[in-house]
């Protein structure tokens, strides 16, 4: 799925690899996470399949560089993909598989897992705080304000998850520390 969100990048103009890499953590961030690497071979592959060509421009003074193109194939794949009826909302959550089994951690472990959930969500809302996307700039880039509400309707997306995600490790922290009182006999006030 990550080659086709390259491809969907590319099919916006020709891009360096840097180029796409500073685009997703700006845009597609907020429903697909990859790291640098992968999109680096994930490029890669693309060009292998003949879905993009690059060609290296030299600079003065700072590295070569490549800048990736789609091609006709490129465009074909990306359309075949996007018009597949084989769309799913099933969920497959790593997270919530470790969640279904933490009551065979203790009480603290958990509220300890929860608390890093909840860090760690603080974190992200905070890095997308300091660079938040702008549709209006990727809408001039690209001349077409139509691609753009797609663009911004998929970070609406991503900021009404995080909020929600939030809310979910808050009440699961709440649920677990209230159970640790009522064990410890603690009559704390909640």
């Amino acid at each position: 799925m990550l080659k086709h969100g390259i491809l969907g990048l590319l099919n916006y103009g020709s891009m360096t690899g840097y180029d796409i890499v500073h685009i997703f953590k700006d845009s597609l961030s907020y429903f697909w996470n990859a790291q640098t690497s992968q999109v680096y071979r994930e490029l890669q592959t693309i060009k292998k399949n003949g879905w993009a060509a690059d060609e290296t421009v030299e600079q003065d003074g700072k590295p070569d560089k490549k800048v990736f193109t789609i091609t006709d194939s490129g465009r074909a794949e990306l359309k075949r993909w996007l018009t597949e009826d084989n769309v799913e909302f099933g969920i497959r959550s790593p997270l919530m598989m470790k969640v279904f089994f933490r009551g065979e951690c203790s009480l603290d472990e958990n509220i300890d897992f929860f608390e890093k959930l909840q860090n760690d969500s603080y974190a992200f809302d905070y890095k997308m705080s300091l660079s938040p996307p702008d549709t209006k700039k990727y809408a001039e880039i690209i001349k077409d304000p139509m691609k753009a509400l797609y663009w911004k309707m998929t970070i609406e997306y991503g900021m009404m998850y995080s909020k929600m995600y939030r809310q979910w490790v808050e009440n699961c922290i709440r649920q677990l520390e209230e159970l640790k009182y009522e064990d410890t006999g603690d009559q704390r006030k909640s």
